[in-house]
């Protein structure tokens, strides 16, 4: 088929032979906290740290003895995806419960927003931190946010009370340094990216080598201040995202090198933060998620991560680029598992005001589903499909443990475009590492997901590209 395709013919294309198909309803599940003291919620979120990155998730020399413990004591996910695979439109469905094609938080001019970009999160979409804050809820946001750097889109308009962190990528504002070496060999002064209080630029550049330990002073004193009314804090680490940047206490201790220090110090924080929760008397009551916005930055070799027996990474549809590693967290509350059901970063939304007894949105398409029933060992977790967007055009799509290509990319800096008629079809269960394509033996398969598809595509609306706005030059 040829690469030159229109929207139309696009959809067309995905949805072929597809029926009309009614999907069971999935009522949602009272986890019995409706006459406690609301829960709080803390979720850690990393950049371009791959599946295989965790000692828990199976690395053999990168040490994470907090992140094993807190997946013995709560649920570690295998099937866990995010929205994109890529950081600003990942980091919308995360904080939205909505694939970023619903929010325009995703484009094919542009993957993510950069510092003369005009565009950022919509005013009308609801982030987890305002619908929280409609319930009482103290909210913080510690660390990249990459939804907007101009001051209507910052997290302080976007329900948070308040703010410590980078506003986009770390390797952004670049000024110095020759080449691919400036990532390989980085210092502080070649990327001149701002620290944000709130509204207001506190340090520039930001001094990265101690931003990790920074993150986490900050969180614990947040969570410290926070103890005696619900909280929630969103803590968005900017690394292990080339460039890498460790403190000097964990610089050359991982056997992994650069990228293993980095690791192993996010590792820390994670400890002193549950740490604290169980000194101030909060674990009880406390949730916890510590995931990935996406896969392993592959091009930069050993400066990148690792996806493990997953296939690519960033930048593409791939499992490496979009399945990731996911610890949940709540001694006394969630029932301790290795949890092979499907769930999502959309779905982190949708359970989390449902804990809180807040409001989901009924006045658009919410794609996150309450995981409620898998978290207390009542049922299965409801997700049972996933779809894989590239920027604004679908790629793929899984239901069950099968899983439909129709294009096909490799990870950021390698190959084109690739369109298949029959789509290559893996069983996930069977192949995680997408090796073995089985669509000459399951036309039937295919005609399922066809059909998700078709409910898809039909009730998609499109929202108003914000990556492709440009700050207009003067």
């Amino acid at each position: 088929m040829k690469p030159q395709i229109n929207r139309r013919q696009f959809i067309k294309f995905l949805s072929a032979g597809a029926v009309s198909l009614t999907l069971p309803g999935c009522a949602s599940f009272n986890a019995g906290v409706a006459n406690e003291k609301k829960p709080n919620f803390i979720i850690i979120f990393c950049d371009d740290m791959g599946y295989g990155d965790l000692a828990c998730y199976g690395h053999p020399t990168i040490r994470t003895p907090n992140l094993d413990k807190m997946a013995a004591e709560g649920q570690k996910w295998t099937n866990f995806y995010v929205g994109a695979s890529v950081c600003t439109p990942s980091r919308a469905a995360l904080l939205t419960g909505r694939l970023p094609i619903r929010s325009g938080m995703c484009s094919d001019k542009r993957r993510v927003l950069f510092p003369d970009s005009a565009g950022g999160l919509p005013k009308s979409e609801v982030t987890i931190a305002e619908a929280l804050k409609d319930e009482g809820y103290a909210t913080a946001c510690v660390g990249k946010w990459h939804l907007g750097h101009l001051p209507q889109y910052l997290p302080t308009n976007n329900g948070f009370d308040s703010y410590f962190g980078i506003p986009y990528s770390n390797d952004m504002d670049r000024v110095g340094g020759e080449g691919r070496q400036a990532f390989l060999e980085p210092k502080t002064e070649y990327f001149n990216v701002p620290l944000m209080r709130d509204e207001e630029i506190i340090e520039r550049p930001a001094d990265q080598n101690t931003i990790i330990k920074r993150y986490t002073e900050e969180a614990v004193k947040f969570v410290r201040k926070s103890k005696n009314k619900p909280f929630f804090l969103y803590l968005a680490h900017n690394l292990p995202h080339v460039p890498l940047f460790v403190s000097q206490k964990f610089r050359d201790k991982s056997l992994r090198g650069l990228y293993g220090d980095v690791i192993e110090e996010i590792d820390y924080g994670v400890g002193q933060i549950l740490s604290t929760l169980r000194r101030e008397g909060l674990a009880e009551n406390t949730f916890v998620v510590f995931t990935s916005d996406n896969g392993p930055w592959l091009i930069f070799n050993e400066h990148g991560g690792s996806a493990g027996l997953l296939r690519e990474g960033k930048g593409c549809t791939f499992e490496g680029g979009m399945r990731e590693p996911c610890i949940m967290w709540w001694p006394g509350k969630i029932k301790p598992a290795v949890v092979n059901d499907m769930g999502s970063t959309m779905d982190i939304y949708t359970t989390i005001l449902t804990l809180a007894g807040a409001n989901v949105p009924t006045d658009r398409v919410v794609d996150g589903l309450d995981l409620s029933p898998a978290l207390f060992g009542t049922g299965p977790s409801p997700r049972k499909n996933m779809f894989y967007y590239r920027g604004a055009k679908l790629y793929a799509a899984r239901k069950g443990p099968y899983k439909a290509h129709f294009i096909t990319k490799l990870a950021y800096g390698k190959g084109k475009d690739e369109y298949h008629d029959p789509p290559l079809l893996y069983n996930l269960e069977h192949d995680p590492s997408e090796k073995y394509d089985i669509s000459k033996d399951n036309p039937e398969v295919i005609i399922e997901i066809r059909k998700e598809l078709a409910l898809h595509l039909a009730g998609l609306k499109l929202g108003e590209d914000q990556l492709a706005k440009r700050i207009e030059k003067k």
